[in-house]
């Protein structure tokens, strides 16, 4: 049996993988005769680097990357994995944290474009982790990785064996637990969310299972106009993170 290898797609996430990573890049899958600028910068990235680059067929690409490569596939070698962070790990990095700590928990969110989605907002909130529960949930894989452009590669995602069990674990750590549902009474904006606190959201539609919204310290909800019945789970996601980083900042 050959040597296990993942794959990463598009030109963000593969630009990431060569700035952060570039040892387990195997090699770059470009399309033939495609020579626009930021396929053209990937290219000398690889090269000074000392990575193979091979033209292939579009058909080629489309096929490893069901047409969503932008160009460009990079083999791994080994499995394409977030950062491995597990649920003790990610308690002890906590504890380091204090008032800065930000987790965003994803209760069932089973689309894999939604969760590439929230990962790239809470990569770009500064949140310490993603969490998701052991069941019902998308997995990270290359879509997770291409519409994350780039956050499997700098933010932990966490699976969680039993997620009600592990909020336990986050509140006794001292981390706060502020779950988002469209019928809270309470505004997200009317909200202190400015200490330690682990957002959770759940599927659109759906939301958060009963259990883990009964393991919420509190819940928030988005105003909204009437004529919109929900969000996006990855734009509400989106949203609440970035109220506590403006929070922060005020405090």
């Amino acid at each position: 049996m050959g040597q296990q290898t993942g794959q990463v797609f598009g030109l963000h996430a593969v630009g990431e993988v060569l700035r952060r990573n570039p040892s387990r890049v195997r090699e770059l899958l470009m399309q033939a005769r495609r020579k626009d600028r930021r396929l053209n910068s990937l290219r000398e990235e690889a090269k000074r680097l000392g990575i193979s680059c091979k033209e292939v067929g579009r058909s080629e690409l489309d096929r490893l990357a069901n047409g969503a490569h932008q160009g460009v596939v990079a083999v791994l070698d080994g499995e394409a994995t977030a950062i491995s962070l597990d649920e003790r790990g990610l308690l002890a990095s906590l504890a380091t944290r204090g008032e800065d700590a930000l987790l965003l928990i994803l209760d069932s969110v089973t689309d894999p474009h939604n969760l590439g989605a929230c990962m790239r907002s809470a990569a770009a909130a500064g949140a310490d982790a993603v969490v998701i529960p052991a069941n019902a949930s998308a997995r990270l894989n290359a879509t997770v990785r291409k519409v994350a452009s780039g956050a499997a590669e700098t933010l932990p995602l966490v699976t969680a064996s039993n997620l009600a069990r592990f909020i336990d674990q986050l509140k006794q750590a001292g981390i706060w637990i502020a779950g988002a549902d469209d019928s809270a009474p309470g505004s997200l904006f009317e909200s202190d969310l400015s200490g330690p606190i682990a957002l959770v959201l759940g599927a659109e539609g759906k939301g958060i299972r009963r259990l883990v919204k009964e393991k919420c310290d509190y819940l928030v909800a988005v105003p909204m106009a009437d004529a919109m019945a929900s969000l996006n789970v990855s734009v509400a996601a989106g949203v609440c993170l970035f109220e506590v980083v403006r929070q922060r900042r005020s405090r």
